[in-house]
């Protein structure tokens, strides 16, 4: 039989495989594990039972890298975080996986509704929280709330700019999210856990065959739960059901389905006085609880399909169609008009304002590419040749009223619930926003020699922007093109090292537009990496260190004519840094995750000549010069059952925490902190299994990220969660 012909026997281990891992990181489970199919410790995508081929693509296709080069042949530091590893973790969200990877720092979160983050000191357009896809497919264009993690099969971080795939993109690194697919072997899994600041959350994972021929999974979890900040709750609501048709030994046809709604409290958090913390204790709710939730809603659809020509031909393509919203009202700290006061004269009583959000966008992207192996003259070129584009538009609607005497707050002596104040007739934000991209791309991985491998790579973008201001009725419209190459070489002196060097451009437009109603130009940056990486001969322990430098220029800076709502292109900033991330089994049943990042990130060009304030030399916003943190996991047995023991650190050092100062008084440091967390796991029998996390053991005070001095997002107290999970 053929390689690539689908053996219907094989389809339920293939699938099972599929879905469940590369233990701790970029290596799979060992062959004892695994089985066959882990033969190649660090091949992501291609796994093979019986000599047949595996009925679906998961890292490939569906993932960030869409081809079945293994990880230690690619040029660029990537981090595969499995779904073993998430579970071990105790992580229930994206922002919790991504604290296991090296240079990923907290960003200002907006009010706590949304993810975001940033790569080797990049984040991404703060208007919509930070870039990530879903099974290759990017999901942030649009209005995200906290991303969950009950269908999530694995978290990918490739490091380093993709626009050559990509396109539109921060230089930092790329995250995907592969979704959990479904399975020809019936698989049913219920969980229930429960803990301090009253959470409750409920999952389920169903999947099973409907057919010799179609498969389906869902997923779905519900939380709700109250805060250690005063006043503070949310609600949160996922659905994901999902179905796959094998159409014949060659096709296959998956859909999903994602639904997800949020109702949380907008809370931008706590105050810095004169750039002092611990002014007010971490729970003081600044806001007015009155005001009620904020509610993102999000609905999203993929479909995919895949042929197989032969063993070195086959074509993938999918559609993407999402809608999302976000709506609320949210009472918030503001300042005087200086830009910085935010305090009245009497030293303890904050001015506020009061806003009415209403946006909504749509998102339509699709992607057709052929993928095929030519050999010749000693050499194998595995080719990459695709095409793809997307529509998205957003509309933004914003009423504000702020600064009066009856929005006050005296810190010393809170008194919610006054009267709030009506809106304005006219909105301070009325907005249509369609943009538009074309592009066509083409990548060829070569193997030169047994030990040498060499990546070239290409993207041509055309984008589309056009901006109906409702309030004026301007409308700014402007057609951008881009070049985005990228090369890269590999050298393995062994089989269990590979050293690289890559190079790359990057390319991202600027949403919106400026005080002039002007559009703006679009990012565009440039990387050098130098990397090596570690494989085990057993396949248990990989590892990755990596130096790098990027810059990136026409960087949005805060516009003095209005520092909170208009920006211009007037930045430069640079990353330089070194990464290490390491992962594995380091001895009978002790699991270890352990990463750590210098990330030399500042600013290389600002506009003092406008707002006064000279950032230059100075660390991005939020981003630590050394961070680290370290995950130990032991198994062993308990009474005849399986357990585990696990600790997990932390660390993240100083960081500046102004986002857009517009006065020197404005910049203040966040300070370094280390958290503990202990997990541990019981399984009775083989339906059963209680976990235990505490999140935070010795309850410390820290802030996660902050905005600005009246905008600073402190972390949670000590967290306890149990957890039963029931599989049957």
């Amino acid at each position: 039989m053929s390689t690539r012909r689908l053996s219907r026997a094989a389809i339920p281990a293939a699938a099972l495989l599929a879905c469940s891992t590369y233990a701790w990181s970029q290596e799979a489970k060992p062959a004892a594990q695994a089985g066959a199919a882990a033969a190649e410790p660090n091949k992501l995508e291609v796994v093979k039972v019986d000599g047949t081929r595996q009925p679906y693509k998961t890292l490939s296709a569906t993932g960030a890298m869409k081809t079945d080069t293994p990880v230690r042949d690619m040029a660029q530091s990537v981090r595969v975080l499995s779904a073993e590893v998430l579970v071990d973790a105790g992580v229930t969200k994206l922002a919790d996986a991504l604290d296991l990877s090296s240079g990923i720092a907290k960003q200002s979160n907006f009010g706590g509704v949304w993810d975001s983050y940033a790569m080797r000191g990049f984040t991404g357009d703060p208007n919509f929280g930070s870039d990530y896809m879903v099974n290759g497919f990017n999901y942030s264009r649009g209005y995200n709330g906290v991303r969950g993690s009950a269908n999530t099969a694995s978290v990918e971080i490739l490091k380093g700019p993709a626009s050559a795939l990509y396109g539109r993109g921060e230089p930092g690194g790329t995250v995907n999210i592969t979704t959990k697919k479904p399975l020809f072997v019936p698989e049913y899994t219920l969980g229930l856990s429960g803990g301090s600041y009253g959470t409750m959350r409920a999952t389920a994972d169903l999947t099973g065959p409907i057919s010799d021929q179609v498969a389906y999974r869902l997923n779905a979890s519900h939380e709700k739960a109250d805060s250690y900040r005063d006043y503070v709750s949310s609600e949160r609501t996922l659905v994901s059901p999902s179905f796959l048709w094998m159409l014949g030994e060659d096709t296959t046809i998956s859909y999903e389905l994602e639904y997800s709604k949020q109702q949380a409290t907008f809370d931008r958090g706590v105050i810095a006085i004169k750039g002092k913390l611990d002014v007010v204790p971490r729970s003081l709710f600044l806001g007015e609880p009155g005001d009620g939730p904020t509610e993102i809603k999000t609905t999203g659809n993929q479909v995919f399909v895949q042929h197989f020509f032969n063993d070195d031909w086959s074509f993938q393509t999918g559609l993407s169609y999402r809608e999302s919203s976000i709506q609320g009202i949210s009472t918030e700290v503001v300042t005087l008009g200086d830009g910085y006061t935010f305090l009245r004269p009497d030293g303890h009583t904050v001015v506020r304002q009061r806003r009415n959000r209403d946006n909504s966008a749509t998102d339509v992207s699709g992607r057709f590419e052929v993928l095929g192996k030519v050999r010749g003259a000693g050499m194998q070129h595995n080719l990459l040749i695709g095409a793809d584009a997307y529509k998205f538009t957003d509309d933004r609607l914003q009423y504000r009223v702020r600064r009066l005497a009856s929005q006050d707050l005296d810190i010393n002596n809170p008194v919610y619930g006054n009267p709030p104040p009506a809106f304005p007739a006219v909105p301070l934000t009325a907005t249509h926003e369609e943009q538009r991209s074309k592009s066509i791309y083409a990548q060829d991985q070569i193997d030169l020699a047994e030990q040498w491998k060499l990546l070239l790579g290409v993207r041509y973008d055309k984008y589309d922007q056009s901006v109906r201001d409702h309030n004026s009725g301007a409308l700014v419209e402007q057609s951008l093109s881009a070049n985005s190459p990228r090369a890269g070489l590999v050298y393995q002196p062994s089989k269990q090292v590979s050293l690289y060097a890559t190079a790359s451009k990057s390319f991202r437009p600027n949403s919106g537009i400026s005080f002039e109603k002007q559009s703006f130009p679009a990012e565009t940056g440039k990387s050098g990496e130098l990397g090596a990486k570690y494989d085990s001969a057993d396949g248990k322990i990989s590892s990755t260190v990596a130096i790098y430098k990027i810059s990136k220029k026409n960087v949005l800076t805060p516009d003095p004519r209005d520092p909170n709502n208009a920006s211009i292109a007037a930045g430069a900033v640079e990353s330089k840094g070194l990464e290490f991330d390491l992962g594995g089994e380091i001895a009978a049943g002790l699991r270890l995750s352990a990463a750590y990042a210098f990330t030399d990130a500042k600013v290389t060009q600002d506009n003092a000549a406008a707002t006064g304030v000279s950032l230059v030399g100075r660390q991005l916003p939020n981003v630590p010069k050394h961070s680290a943190n370290l995950l130990l996991v032991q198994s062993f047995q308990l009474s005849g059952n399986g357990a585990t023991a696990g600790v997990g650190l932390n660390y993240v050092g100083a960081r500046e925490g102004s986002v857009a100062p517009v006065n020197p008084v404005d910049l203040f440091t966040l300070p370094a902190y280390t958290t503990v967390k202990l997990i541990g796991s019981y399984a009775i029998g083989k339906a059963w299994k209680l976990s235990l996390d505490v999140d935070n053991v010795f309850d410390k005070t820290f802030y996660s990220s902050s905005y600005a001095q009246w905008w600073v997002y402190p972390g949670n107290g000590r967290k306890f969660t149990l957890s039963a999970q029931y599989k049957f």
